[in-house]
């Protein structure tokens, strides 16, 4: 599909009243997983969308293009808000945060799978162990907390077992930036696997630093702190992707493909009857979008849309789906790998007085305090062995043990085997 083909609906088609604004909420004891995933995943999507159409309007002083941006500015949140509303009210903060973490790993795992791009595919494996360890702690704090199998949650579509150890996460800072895209040079597959991404992994984190202070106990609010700032790294890591060099109306165009691509990407993977015909609806509303910044981009920069966007054929549609086998592979070969400014090297060829060995000094200076390695302990402790939902033992040996919780693995030299990232062959 090319969105540029398509008939616009006018803009203020789009107003929506508040009773068309207030959704049926999903049914969390029948929802597909992915359905629920998607819903995170839109959600992200058009947040992201909203913040940098704010972030434009900050940045010029034009009232011209500030009130034309305004215009769809405003349908982007009503979107995001009517999305939003999909979650029932008895779905509880931890149960949405499984899944949350389920879309992290299988939207990672699926880009990855498709990247052509090296970089940006070695960039999405290494986070992908990662946000797999996040959903197995998280886990354990439900069947702890409220007796909860996340296994369910999930479909069994996922494993919930070890990944790169959360206490393996924390960088320094300067570590998580990566090597930049250029868009005007890199497949259009590229350049939405890095906005896409983005916008995923700074929804979690917003959700995270948001439900910190709200969680039900000191243990949980620990563990959201913890890995809100794991998400942080993330955004970091993912932003950093990104072009740079692109104009503000060129990426203004670039978040409005982005949007059509995932709500016809949606549309074709959905199988919710009600949530469907709402990503046609907002695919409708989307193709708006485009046109107008197509118009914005020709108006005050003099460029035609296909000077940025050379390919407007979609790429196959953006499916959610299970993708064990793939993790299973990364989590056995790149485990013990780290982030070392703009590379990912194993831990052992770090010479000891590394940036990250000085950070992990300062943010675990004993492994006691580190919430994600208590949650683990106390689980243990209570009930003589973690939860785990595997089709077979982990690929990596030392996470294997269920009666002790690896603090080890990605963190200190020989403490496991990887041999090397792959790229994908075009």
């Amino acid at each position: 599909m090319n969105p540029f083909k398509e008939k616009p609906m006018p803009l203020e088609k789009a107003f929506q009243n508040w009773k068309e604004l207030y959704p049926k909420s999903y049914d969390k004891r029948e929802v597909d997983p992915y359905t629920k995933t998607r819903i995170i995943l839109m959600n992200g999507t058009e947040f992201e969308a909203n913040w940098f159409s704010h972030q434009l309007a900050r940045h010029t002083d034009n009232n011209d293009l500030r009130r034309e941006i305004a215009l769809t500015r405003e349908i982007e949140k009503q979107q995001q808000l009517k999305i939003s509303l999909l979650k029932p009210i008895n779905e509880t903060p931890l149960e949405h945060t499984i899944s949350y973490e389920q879309l992290a790993v299988d939207l990672t795992a699926e880009l990855a799978k498709r990247e052509l791009d090296c970089n940006v595919k070695t960039a999405l494996d290494f986070a992908l162990l990662e946000d797999f360890d996040h959903l197995y702690r998280y886990a354990n704090l439900l069947e702890m907390d409220q007796g909860i199998a996340a296994e369910w949650l999930v479909g069994r579509y996922t494993e919930i077992m070890p990944g790169r150890p959360t206490i393996a996460h924390h960088r320094y800072p300067m570590d998580n930036v990566k090597r930049s895209i250029d868009a005007k040079n890199s497949e259009t597959q590229t350049v939405l696997s890095t906005m896409i991404i983005t916008a995923a992994e700074q929804q979690t984190m917003n959700y995270y630093m948001n439900i910190t202070n709200f969680a039900c106990n000191d243990l949980a609010r620990r563990l959201y702190q913890e890995i809100a700032l794991v998400e942080e790294e993330h955004v970091t890591q993912y932003e950093s992707l990104m072009d740079p060099n692109a104009t503000w109306l060129e990426m203004l165009l670039w978040h409005e493909y982005c949007e059509c691509y995932l709500y016809w990407s949606c549309y074709k993977t959905e199988t919710d009857p009600c949530v469907k015909a709402l990503w046609e609806t907002n695919l409708a509303f989307e193709i708006a979008h485009l046109h107008k910044a197509a118009e914005l981009l020709k108006k005050y920069e003099k460029k035609d849309w296909q000077e940025v966007i050379k390919d407007p054929e979609f790429p196959e549609p953006l499916s959610l789906h299970e993708n064990i086998d793939y993790v299973r592979k990364i989590l056995g070969e790149t485990v013990q790998y780290t982030s070392n400014r703009e590379n990912y090297v194993r831990v052992k060829s770090l010479p000891e007085d590394a940036d990250f060995f000085r950070f992990q000094a300062i943010t675990n200076s004993t492994p006691q305090i580190v919430p994600s390695h208590n949650v683990i302990e106390n689980f243990i402790c209570r009930r003589g062995a973690d939860y785990r939902f595997q089709c077979s033992p982990s690929p990596v040996p030392e996470l294997r043990n269920r009666r002790q919780d690896n603090i080890s693995v990605g963190r200190k030299p020989d403490a496991a085997d990887s041999t090397d990232f792959f790229c994908n062959k075009d």
